[in-house]
């Protein structure tokens, strides 16, 4: 999607059936600006009932010839006014008191990148539903972690996956954040001073389904209009940024010879190499990269569109760019789910790779400090020569001789700690099981970690926070929906 199909998407998806009748763009939003002055202009006594009556239906024509099949649909008040004029002559401009093109089209720019960020607080929900379901798939699966590009501890893939999601809970409730100081009301503020006409800013605001009006009248149009797609850009390129770095991190699997994490093979998911037929290229996974890079350029072009200009200037203001940007991350969002939904885990391969290395050996300092009061620096350093050794003779977690386990503590303590006795304090048994992967996880007592009973509480917490953003989501639409019927209630009834 693109632009304002984005916004047409997002109101079709709980719209009242009038509202189905056309596209949520910047000619519809004019149209219930000029219905929501027309209403409340009558009801202050700044039009008559003789003018406004005239006025709207003027309005109902012009909204009725845009909405037939390649009809004109005017984005600018100083396009759209005119039409006005041909349906009631120049009586049509007495609505335009206390009014300029500069609060209206803040006004729009408001309202449309308000129904994008519902579609995306929509889609991140979706995204974030299925992480948990994958988590509660796999909240026994013990699998390698890396860190700075290196195999580095293991972890339970539910645990791994909830970390994740932590990140992009935030990004759920910078959204909502946001969109509170997106939902209000520029308009009535007219240029950037305010009007001598006493009109009622707080019911057009509630006529068009905000929460209140912009307080300050300089900022309604000339600084607020420039925040919002700045602001919403920096929450853009969060998302991106969580997606593209659980992306790379499978990736790093495609260079084994046997992956613990793989795309299922099939359709869209992986593709074969036109020269080596062992290749299955994740071009699913690629696919999503590169969207998540497409997201993080556009958001940055809003920031650069906001650079160095005067105040009242359109550059970072255009509703396409800005709409575009939204919708090239619900279609990374769409991806990354596809992505997720075909990802193949092997927890057998995992633990395999596990075993194969020492991602388990700062256990072996933590056990020799907590359990026997070896300083840590101590216990770190006979795991270390333990791991050298094993590097240097071609040994695994699985087989290392306990002798030279004996060897190298008595070795390390004489060196380093003559005070101790030089006799290791773990026998052969204590030594395994301190190496063995699923020990660690069941051992962690941290609140937060990866052990059974925390995860089953982290995995119940984004059920309720899931649950939270797609209910405030979908009241913040129903807020509009509403807003709009009572509008086109009160408008209907000054028709007569």
């Amino acid at each position: 999607m693109k632009g304002n199909d984005l916004t047409a998407a997002a109101a079709n998806q709980t719209a009242a059936p009038f509202l189905k009748k056309e596209p949520k763009d910047e000619f519809f939003w004019l149209s219930q600006m000029n219905k929501a002055s027309v209403v409340t202009n009558r009801k202050r006594g700044l039009l008559s009932d003789e003018a406004a009556k005239k006025i709207a239906k003027a309005i109902s024509q012009v909204i009725e010839n845009g909405s037939k099949p390649g009809a004109l649909r005017p984005s600018r008040v100083i396009k759209y006014e005119p039409l006005l004029i041909e349906a009631a002559g120049l009586d049509a401009t007495m609505l335009h008191v206390g009014r300029s093109s500069q609060d209206m089209h803040a006004t729009y720019y408001s309202t449309i990148m308000r129904d994008n960020v519902l579609a995306l607080a929509r889609k991140l929900v979706g995204s974030m539903r299925i992480l948990n379901t994958l988590a509660k798939d796999h909240t026994e699966t013990i699998v390698p972690n890396y860190t700075n590009g290196v195999a580095a501890q293991p972890n339970s893939y539910a645990h791994y996956l909830q970390g994740f999601l932590a990140g992009f809970k935030r990004d759920s409730k910078r959204l909502e954040q946001f969109y509170e100081r997106l939902n209000l009301c520029p308009m009535g503020t007219t240029v950037l001073n305010g009007t001598g006409w006493p009109l009622n800013r707080e019911k057009i605001a509630e006529y068009l389904g905000f929460d209140g009006p912009v307080e300050d009248a300089y900022d309604a149009a000339q600084i607020k209009p420039v925040d919002e797609p700045t602001e919403l850009s920096s929450i853009l390129t969060s998302i991106a940024l969580h997606v593209g770095t659980f992306v790379q991190d499978v990736s790093v699997q495609y260079a084994q010879p046997q992956p613990w994490i793989l795309l299922q093979e099939g359709g869209d998911n992986t593709y074969v190499s036109s020269a080596m037929p062992q290749k299955r290229n994740p071009g699913l996974m690629f696919g999503v990269r590169e969207a998540a890079s497409g997201v993080l350029g556009e958001a940055q072009a809003a920031v650069f569109r906001a650079h160095n200009i005067i105040p009242g200037m359109i550059d970072p203001k255009r509703v396409p760019a800005n709409s575009s940007m939204v919708s090239s991350t619900i279609k990374m969002l769409t991806q990354f789910d596809k992505m997720l939904n075909a990802l193949k885990i092997s927890p057998e391969r995992a633990l395999k790779e596990l075993n194969s290395d020492w991602t388990a050996s700062q256990e072996i300092a933590d056990v020799l400090m907590r359990e026997y009061k070896l300083p840590f620096r101590v216990g770190h350093h006979v795991a270390s020569q333990i791991v050298s050794y094993a590097k240097a003779n071609d040994f695994n977690p699985t087989n290392f001789p306990y002798a030279q386990v004996k060897e190298i503590y008595a070795h390390v303590i004489k060196t380093e700690y003559p005070s101790a006795s030089e006799v290791c304090p773990m026998n052969e048994e204590e030594f395994k099981a301190t190496l063995n992967p699923k020990t660690i996880i069941e051992n962690r007592r941290t609140s937060g970690g990866p052990q059974k009973s925390e995860i089953n509480k982290a995995i119940a917490r984004s059920d309720q926070a899931i649950a939270e953003h797609e209910a405030w989501a979908v009241s913040q639409q129903e807020q509009i929906v509403h807003a709009l019927e009572l509008l086109d209630k009160d408008f209907r009834q000054l028709l007569g």
